[in-house]
C-alpha cells in the first residue's frame, strides 16, 4: 500500500510538472533592440501576454505539447512561431521585421504601444509621421500616464506638457502664454477635427487614447487656430486583439468613478473590430456646493474589408450635471487668503446640465501603392441648461457708494443654448521620387461650420431695486439715491441679495420669483471656415523639408436667419516651412517658420461705430529645436527655442462720446525655451519630465503701463516631473512606486482696471505619489495628491474670481483585466 501511495505521489508531481511549463523569450528588431508592448499569444488558447520594457515575455501554466505562437506589434510584420514543449521550458529569440507597408494614413486601428512614450502622430502633418521627423514642437500624454496618475479630466494632465497650464477652472488653458478655451471653433480638436466643446466644464478623458498639443499656430493645417497651440484629443480606437478591463475608483471628496474598456475583433478574419468605453462619475468637491455627475458612452467600429480600404465610425455621448463654479471670492481688503478656498457663491437651487455628442465617420482608400485618399466627417452637438447665482464682478455698495468689503454684489443667470457643428476634411496622400528626392505630397480641402440654434436666451437679474420696487437699476449712483429703494440704514436694496463672505452658512435656497429679470436673446449665429492646402514632405539623404501652403476663408453671418442677414468674410494665405536634419540615428535637429491667424468676430467688424473693418489676428512663429533618443531609444528628449509674435489685438480707442470705437494696434511677443523628457531611464523605471521658460510680454498697447507686462495667467517658469519604478523580481514583484512634483511660477490675473496693476496669484510647488500592485489580472492603485497640503491657485481673473487647487487628497483604484 505504501508503494501505491508513492507511485501516486510521483504521478501527481509529474502531472503538476506537465501543466506548469512556461514559454519565455526575447523579442527584438533587426538591430537587436528590444521591442516593448509586443502582443504574444498562443493560438487556439486564451493565453497571452505583452513584452516588458526589455522586450521579454513569459507565459506560464502551459502543458506539454505543440503550439503556435503569434507575435504582433504595430509597424512590424506579424510572426508565427511553432514551439514544442516536452520536458524543458523553451527560451525563444524572436526577431520582428519592420513592415514595408505604409502606416495607416488616418487613425483607424488603435495604438498598441503601452508606454508613456508615443512615437507616431497625425497632428503635425495630417499623415502618420514619426514625431522626431515633425519640424515643430509636439507634446503629448498617453493613456498609460493618464492611468498611472488616475486622471479623469484634460486639465489634470496638461502639467505633463511643457508650456501648457490652466487659465481657470474651466475648459480654459494657456499654451505658450496664449489662451485656448472651449466654446470656440478653433484650437481644441477631437481626432484632428473641430468639435464644439463646453467652456464651463473641463473635458473628460477616460475614452481618450492620448492628448497632444502642437505648439504655436497650426493654421497652415487647420485654418483658424490659436497662436499658442492646438490641442487634439485622440479617442481610443478598436484593436485587432481582444482586451477587456473594468475599474472602480473611490477617494476624497466622495469621489466614485467606474470605467470599462472592451475591444477586439467581431469577425474571425478580423475585418470588423470594435471598441466601447464606458465612464461614470459621481463625486463631490473640496469646494462648497460643487458636485459632478458624468456619464460617457463611446462605441467605435472599424471595418477593414481589404488591405486597401479602412472605415471607422466613432460615437461619443456625454451627459454632465453639476453647478457652475465661478471661483473663490476674497474679502475686499485685497488679501487672497482672507477667505477659505472652499468658498463659492452658489445657491442650493443652482444647476448646470450639459449634453454633448460627437459622431465621426472616417474613410481611407489606397488607390495605388503610392496614392491614398482620406476623408472624415464629424457632427457634434452641445446643449446647455444653466441656473446660477454668481458675483456681479464687484463688491456691494453702501448708501454713500463706498465698498462693503465683506459682501459681494450678486446676479443670476437662467440660460439655455444649443450649438451644432459639422466639419469635413478630405485629402490625398501621394508618394513619388524625383531624382534623389523623395516626396510625400498632401493635397486637401477642409470645411467646418458652427451654428447657434434658435431658442437661445437668458433671464438675468442684477443691480439694485428702484424706489417703487417695480424694477431694478443695474448700478448704484449715490448722487441719485432717491431713485433707489433704501433699507433702514440708508443702503440700497439689491435685486439679488448680496453674498456675505463672513456668514457661517450663506448657502440657502433662493426664492427666484422675488427677482426682477431682463431678457437677453441669443440670436441664431452661423459661421463657417474652409480652406485648401498643399503640403510636401521632401527627403534628401539626412535632410527632410516640410513645405505647406493654405488659403483659408472665414465667413461669419451677421443677422443670421433674418431678412437683413449679411456675410462677413475674412481670408488669409498661410505658409509653413520646416527643415529637419538627422545628425545621426538618434538626434534630429529642426527649424520652422509658420504663419497663423484668427479672424475678428463679425459683431465687431460690422459695427459702424467700431471704426473697422479690421484685419484678422495674425501670428508668426520662428522655432528651432532638437529631438533625440537615448538609452537604446528607450528615452526621448526634445527641446525647443521659439519666438512667437502676435499682432492685431483690438483695444478700445477711448474716444469721447463713442465707447464702441476700437483701434487695432495690439502686439504681443512670447519667447521661450521648452524641454520634454519621456520614456524609460532603465527597464521598469519610467519618467516624464518637462520645463518651460516663457517670456510672454505685451509689447504694444493703448495703455502705456501695459507695455512690458507678462501676459495674464502665463507663468514665466513651469516644470513637472513624474517617475515610476516597478519591482519585477523577488517577493515584491509587481509592486510599483510613483513620485512627482509640479511647479508653476506666479501669474497675473486677467481682469483689472486700465492703468492699474493686475492682481498676482502666487507660485506653487506640489508633490504627488502613487503606489501600484499588479497581481495577475488585478491591479491595485493608490494615488496621493498634494502631499504637503499646499494652498495654491491654478489661475484667476481677479480676487473676486480666483481658482484654487485641491488640498491633499487620495484616490484608490481597482482594475480587473478580463
Amino acid at each position: 500500500m505504501k508503494n501505491h501511495y508513492s507511485l501516486l505521489l510521483i504521478f501527481l508531481l509529474l502531472s503538476q510538472h506537465a501543466f506548469s511549463q512556461k514559454i519565455a523569450g526575447f523579442v527584438h528588431n533587426s538591430q537587436n533592440e528590444p521591442i516593448a508592448g509586443v502582443s504574444v499569444s498562443i493560438l487556439k488558447t486564451t493565453k497571452g501576454v505583452s513584452t516588458d520594457p526589455e522586450g521579454r515575455f513569459q507565459i506560464e501554466g502551459v502543458s506539454t505539447g505543440r503550439y503556435t505562437l503569434k507575435f504582433t506589434f504595430v509597424g512590424f510584420e506579424p510572426l508565427f512561431k511553432d514551439v514544442a514543449i516536452e520536458n524543458q521550458n523553451p527560451n525563444l529569440d524572436i526577431e520582428l521585421t519592420e513592415t514595408s507597408a505604409q502606416l495607416q494614413t488616418i487613425e483607424v486601428v488603435g495604438r498598441k504601444e503601452t508606454e508613456y512614450k508615443n512615437s507616431v502622430s497625425f497632428i503635425g502633418t495630417k499623415t502618420a509621421t514619426a514625431l522626431k521627423d515633425v519640424p515643430q514642437s509636439i507634446s503629448y500624454v498617453t493613456k498609460e500616464l493618464i492611468l498611472d496618475q488616475a486622471a479623469f479630466r484634460l486639465n489634470d494632465v496638461v502639467k505633463n506638457m511643457s508650456g501648457v497650464t490652466q487659465f481657470s477652472f474651466y475648459n480654459d488653458l494657456t499654451v505658450r502664454g496664449h489662451r485656448i478655451q472651449g466654446g470656440q471653433n478653433s484650437s481644441i480638436l477631437v481626432n484632428g477635427q473641430r468639435a464644439f466643446t463646453s467652456f464651463w466644464k473641463q473635458q473628460l478623458i477616460p475614452h481618450i487614447e492620448r492628448v497632444e498639443v502642437i505648439k504655436g499656430p497650426a493654421s497652415a493645417l487647420f485654418g483658424n487656430a490659436s497662436a499658442g497651440g492646438t490641442i487634439n484629443r485622440v479617442t481610443k480606437k478598436p484593436l485587432d486583439e481582444k482586451a477587456q478591463s473594468i475599474s472602480t475608483t473611490f477617494g476624497s471628496f466622495n469621489t466614485l468613478r467606474a470605467l470599462a474598456d472592451f475591444t477586439g475583433p467581431l469577425t474571425q478574419d478580423k475585418t470588423v473590430l470594435y471598441r466601447i468605453n464606458l465612464g461614470y462619475e459621481n463625486s463631490g468637491s473640496f469646494r462648497n456646493m460643487q458636485y459632478d455627475k458624468n456619464l460617457i458612452i463611446a462605441p467605435s467600429l472599424s471595418f477593414l474589408p481589404s488591405k486597401n480600404t479602412r472605415i471607422n465610425a466613432d460615437l461619443v455621448i456625454q451627459t454632465s450635471e453639476g453647478r457652475l463654479d465661478r471661483g473663490q471670492s476674497a474679502l475686499g481688503n485685497g488679501d487672497l487668503y482672507s477667505t477659505s478656498i472652499k468658498t463659492s457663491l452658489n445657491s442650493v437651487n443652482d444647476y448646470l446640465k450639459e449634453e454633448t455628442y460627437n459622431f465621426t465617420l472616417g474613410f481611407s482608400q489606397k488607390i495605388t501603392d503610392k496614392l491614398v485618399f482620406n476623408a472624415s466627417f464629424m457632427h457634434s452637438n452641445y446643449s446647455e441648461d444653466l441656473l446660477e447665482h454668481r458675483s456681479a464682478n464687484t463688491y456691494a455698495k453702501d448708501g454713500k457708494g463706498a465698498v462693503i468689503p465683506s459682501q459681494v454684489e450678486m446676479q443670476v443667470f437662467i440660460r439655455k443654448r444649443t450649438y451644432n457643428a459639422d466639419n469635413f476634411t478630405g485629402y490625398f496622400n501621394y508618394e513619388l521620387e524625383t531624382g534623389r528626392l523623395k516626396h510625400k505630397l498632401l493635397l486637401g480641402y477642409d470645411y467646418a461650420q458652427q451654428e447657434l440654434m434658435p431658442g437661445g436666451s437668458q433671464l438675468q437679474a442684477r443691480g439694485y431695486r428702484n424706489a417703487a420696487n417695480t424694477a431694478a437699476i443695474n448700478t448704484y449712483n449715490p448722487a441719485q439715491s432717491s431713485r433707489y429703494l433704501l433699507d433702514a440704514n440708508g443702503n440700497p436694496v439689491p435685486n439679488v441679495p448680496h453674498f456675505d463672505l463672513t456668514a457661517s452658512n450663506p448657502y440657502v435656497f433662493r426664492d427666484m420669483s422675488k427677482y426682477f429679470y431682463t431678457v437677453v436673446n441669443y440670436d441664431p449665429e452661423f459661421l463657417r471656415t474652409q480652406g485648401v492646402y498643399l503640403q510636401d514632405q521632401i527627403q534628401l539623404g539626412k535632410f527632410q523639408a516640410l513645405l505647406g501652403l493654405r488659403q483659408d476663408y472665414f465667413t461669419d453671418v451677421v443677422g443670421y436667419n433674418t431678412t437683413s442677414a449679411k456675410e462677413v468674410t475674412q481670408q488669409a494665405f498661410l505658409p509653413r516651412l520646416g527643415l529637419v536634419y538627422s545628425a545621426n540615428q538618434y538626434i534630429n535637429l529642426y527649424g520652422t517658420y509658420v504663419n497663423g491667424y484668427q479672424p475678428q468676430t463679425a459683431s465687431v467688424i460690422s459695427n459702424p461705430l467700431a471704426g473697422g473693418p479690421f484685419d484678422p489676428l495674425i501670428s508668426r512663429l520662428f522655432e528651432v529645436g532638437a529631438k533625440s533618443e537615448w538609452l537604446d531609444k528607450r528615452l526621448v528628449v526634445s527641446t525647443a527655442i521659439y519666438h512667437l509674435l502676435v499682432k492685431g489685438q483690438l483695444y478700445n480707442a477711448g474716444e469721447a462720446g463713442n465707447p464702441d470705437k476700437m483701434i487695432q494696434m495690439g502686439e504681443e511677443i512670447s519667447k521661450g525655451v521648452e524641454l520634454d523628457v519621456v520614456g524609460y531611464i532603465a527597464p521598469y523605471w519610467t519618467i516624464t519630465a518637462n520645463y518651460a521658460f516663457n517670456d510672454a510680454k505685451i509689447t504694444s498697447s493703448t495703455t502705456e503701463s501695459d507695455i512690458g507686462r507678462q501676459k495674464p495667467n502665463a507663468p514665466r517658469h513651469q516644470g513637472n516631473l513624474w517617475t515610476k519604478y516597478t519591482i519585477h523580481k523577488g517577493s515584491l514583484s509587481g509592486l510599483g512606486l510613483g513620485l512627482g512634483t509640479n511647479y508653476v511660477a506666479d501669474r497675473y490675473g486677467s481682469i483689472f482696471d486700465a492703468g492699474s496693476q493686475p492682481q498676482v496669484f502666487p507660485a506653487y510647488q506640489l508633490w504627488n505619489a502613487g503606489i501600484y500592485y499588479n497581481l495577475k489580472k488585478v491591479r491595485l492603485q493608490l494615488n496621493l495628491n498634494n502631499l504637503t497640503n499646499k494652498t495654491h491657485w491654478v489661475g484667476g481673473y481677479d480676487y473676486l474670481r480666483a481658482f484654487p487647487g485641491a488640498p491633499r487628497n487620495f484616490l484608490m483604484t481597482v482594475t480587473y483585466n478580463l
